[in-house]
């Protein structure tokens, strides 16, 4: 039997893990690791009053008309959905292609809209888990509307925090940018989600699934639809997926049912991380099929969050191999008392 000392070494030895479904690399290097308290990163809250806020009052600060726009019993908007004024990707008629001696070039065209809750304080992580279907009723719905539009293959849902995870506006708010093309980090999923089913004749998602919820070593929680976990080859710190038991590989068919559900698992998820590092910056996104007409049988939708605990460095930069100094192991028994403490407290 290994004695303590034994045990800890093993502990401390840094890892490569590979991640099953893209293939890539991730080192866990404990060695490096710093105690919880340094996770917790300071992150500048915007001064900026709910008079000067341009999302409290969108009319009066210059938006176009909402696209999209719930409202509660008083009457009072609750959601509302308007195109970004200042757009990644603009409406055009035409995805224009042109060349340059040997490079390829087109046009961005797309459509870039905001989804606004209407607390300016309270973000995702401290909404109860109707208010958080809500958002998620509006992804689903401005999905729907945007899919058929012309030129349209990718539709990309994701949501900034914090300053240091590009959030220019301090109001909560997520973002859903339709364009007409699939993004590299993607299209590695599709490929290696594809792979394996070839090889295997089963989802590589279904496979992670399966190993997380028997073992549950890496479990934050679950409810009948989905699991929310620390993945194996965690690329960052306190990295937790947010994931549909049922094979699904099409976000924008998610039921009414499924909907609550995942607003009580993505609020969870989120409020662990709010909890446990004390409201740090991260993003997350939904990695759904493209929308392009092909059928994608092999790949299963899921959420990703992203905390953001370090900052690349050269040998990230240069390799692409991220270096996360906290086993996912240890990471979810942190996320695992914070919720805990956030849910005994409500």
């Amino acid at each position: 039997m290994k004695n303590k000392k034994q045990i800890l070494a093993n502990r401390n030895a840094s890892e490569l893990r590979q991640d099953l479904i893209t293939g890539d690399w991730v080192v866990i290097a404990t060695a490096r690791a710093k105690r919880l308290d340094d996770y917790k990163k300071q992150r500048e809250i915007s001064t900026t009053s709910v008079e000067e806020c341009v999302f409290c009052d969108p009319e009066k600060s210059g938006q176009e008309p909402d696209v999209l726009i719930y409202k509660d019993h008083s009457n009072r908007w609750s959601l509302r959905v308007f195109p970004n004024k200042y757009p990644a990707f603009s409406k055009a008629q035409s995805a224009r292609e042109w060349t340059e001696g040997p490079y390829f070039a087109m046009n961005a065209s797309g459509y870039h809209e905001i989804v606004v809750t209407r607390n300016h304080y309270l973000d995702l992580a401290q909404l109860d888990p109707l208010e958080v279907a809500e958002v998620i009723d509006a992804y689903q719905d401005r999905y729907l509307s945007l899919m058929n539009k012309k030129h349209i293959n990718y539709i990309n849902i994701f949501q900034n925090h914090g300053k240091e995870a590009g959030a220019s506006v301090s109001h909560p708010h997520s973002q859903i940018i339709a364009i007409p093309v699939i993004s590299p980090g993607l299209k590695l999923e599709l490929n290696g989600a594809q792979s394996y089913w070839k090889a295997n004749k089963k989802c590589v998602y279904c496979i992670i699934l399966e190993w997380e919820l028997s073992h549950k070593k890496r479990l934050l929680f679950e409810n009948d639809s989905f699991a929310v976990f620390c993945p194996f080859s965690s690329r960052v710190a306190f990295e937790v997926w947010v994931v549909p038991k049922k094979h699904r590989p099409y976000f924008e068919r998610i039921t009414n049912e499924e909907k609550i559900d995942l607003g009580e698992a993505l609020g969870n998820a989120l409020r662990s991380i709010h909890v446990a590092l004390d409201d740090p910056a991260y993003n997350y996104y939904i990695h759904t099929s493209p929308c392009d007409g092909k059928d994608y049988p092999h790949y299963h939708w899921h959420i990703e969050i992203l905390p953001h605990t370090a900052t690349w460095a050269g040998f990230e930069l240069s390799t692409g191999v991220e270096i996360s100094t906290i086993r996912p192991e240890d990471a979810v028994e942190h996320l695992k008392q914070a919720l805990y403490q956030a849910n005994s407290n409500n």
